[in-house]
């Protein structure tokens, strides 16, 4: 069992809060109450950031001492969006956000994962008919191997898990948002995830 929060409350954290509380660990889930984040983040081991990626790194920048020695997942993707609402760009294109967390916070071992899919995958991927991929980006193997476990109580068969190398890497899972909106203009907002077929 680990002390997980969750920062951000909308679909995405709330989903991933409910299905790690089922799994037995401990989470917080913190609102944008101030202090929220800051209360959740100094006694948790682990971090899932599941806020809006655009605003996502002045957010976590602030919390530089409380992520001190912590795990942080990175799920979000910071885009900017077109006048549907879908994600239309990239705000670090040449870069990722990941990486610019992990710039901001270099007392904080970064992981970037569950970014590749629509949310409800990410905490039941067997709900698809064709095996899934999830991936994982990060400079420190230890943290990996902690987020790996985390994976696997979501529902993540090893085999569906393949680890792209360093926190760099990120920039690759968080272009493939731009194939998000076609796929839900094409199809609805039917669960999916972006895979590798082998």
């Amino acid at each position: 069992m680990s002390a997980i929060a969750v920062l951000g409350n909308g679909r995405v954290g709330g989903n991933l809060a409910a299905a790690l509380t089922r799994a037995g660990h401990e989470v917080t889930v913190a609102d944008r109450a101030p202090g929220a984040a800051a209360d959740a983040a100094r006694t948790a081991r682990i971090v899932i950031n599941a806020t809006p990626g655009a605003g996502s790194l002045e957010r976590l920048a602030a919390l530089r001492e409380e992520l001190r020695n912590t795990i942080l997942i990175d799920v979000s993707n910071a885009t900017l969006d077109g006048p549907d609402g879908l994600p239309a760009d990239l705000v670090y294109p040449g870069s990722s956000l990941a990486e610019r967390l992990q710039e901001a916070l270099p007392d904080t071992r970064v992981v970037k994962t569950l970014n590749t899919m629509l949310f409800p995958v990410m905490t039941a991927p067997g709900m698809l008919a064709q095996a899934p991929d999830v991936f994982l980006s990060g400079d420190d193997p230890q943290a990996k191997q902690a987020v790996r476990a985390l994976l696997a109580d979501l529902g993540w068969r090893e085999e569906w898990i393949t680890d792209l190398g360093g926190i760099q890497t990120a920039r690759a899972t968080e272009a493939a948002i731009l194939f998000v909106p076609y796929v839900i203009r094409a199809n609805g907002f039917t669960p999916f995830a972006i895979s590798i077929a082998r």
